[in-house]
């Protein structure tokens, strides 16, 4: 399995550099952390005692991957889940906070599994998420990848300015659709024409 470090490098590679795209709900990012992160964490980046996007764009690789591990591995205690779904469930903690352990906690419901979706990971879900990967440890990190794509397209069925970062404007997948896929295997991943017909009624 790949180290911690390794999958946090990897998260940065997709979040790419300085972004500040007005229909993005989390702003201004570098390497995938946001303001909001910044302010959360009372980094002052510049040391002029503001937090703003000058803080932002002072972001380096370095100081996100040191997030990325202390405050979306390490905190959540994604590390105590089976081995099989750190790399998934650790990016999608990064590109969408407590939603990555909801979708979870429902798949693992979904799976026969007597839990409460609360967004924690914990010994219920550590537990649960132990007796789905035993009873299906080919399949359990496939579905998370799928549910986490189906994530993503209700994210653009319920707001329209989301929507481009699951549907290309030539109608092809977006960073969104493409970045679940990376966890799901081959065999899953969806057609060019049974994307296209998933979003059709987005117009």
């Amino acid at each position: 399995m790949k180290s911690v470090s390794a999958i946090a490098d990897e998260i940065i590679r997709r979040e790419g550099g300085f972004v500040n795209d007005g229909d993005d709900p989390g702003g201004a990012t570098k390497f995938g952390v946001t303001l909001g992160t910044l302010r959360r964490l009372k980094m002052d980046l510049t040391g002029d005692k503001k937090i703003n996007i000058s803080d932002v764009r002072a972001m380096t690789r370095a100081r996100a991957a040191d997030i990325y591990i202390r405050d979306y591995f390490e905190r959540p205690m994604i590390g105590l889940l089976p081995d099989v779904l750190h790399a998934s469930v650790f990016d999608m903690y990064v590109n969408a906070g407590a939603n990555a352990v909801e979708i979870l906690q429902r798949l693992l419901r979904d799976m026969g599994q007597s839990i409460t979706v609360d967004g924690i990971i914990g010994p219920q879900t550590v537990g649960a998420a132990e007796l789905a990967h035993a009873a299906a440890p080919r399949h359990l990190a496939d579905a998370y990848g799928i549910a986490r794509r189906n994530y993503y397209y209700r994210r653009g069925d319920l707001r329209v300015r989301s929507r481009k970062f699951a549907c290309r404007r030539d109608g092809g997948k977006g960073g969104w659709i493409i970045r679940a896929e990376e966890f799901i295997s081959p065999r899953y991943h969806l057609s060019d024409d049974e994307h296209r017909r998933r979003v059709a009624t987005w117009g």
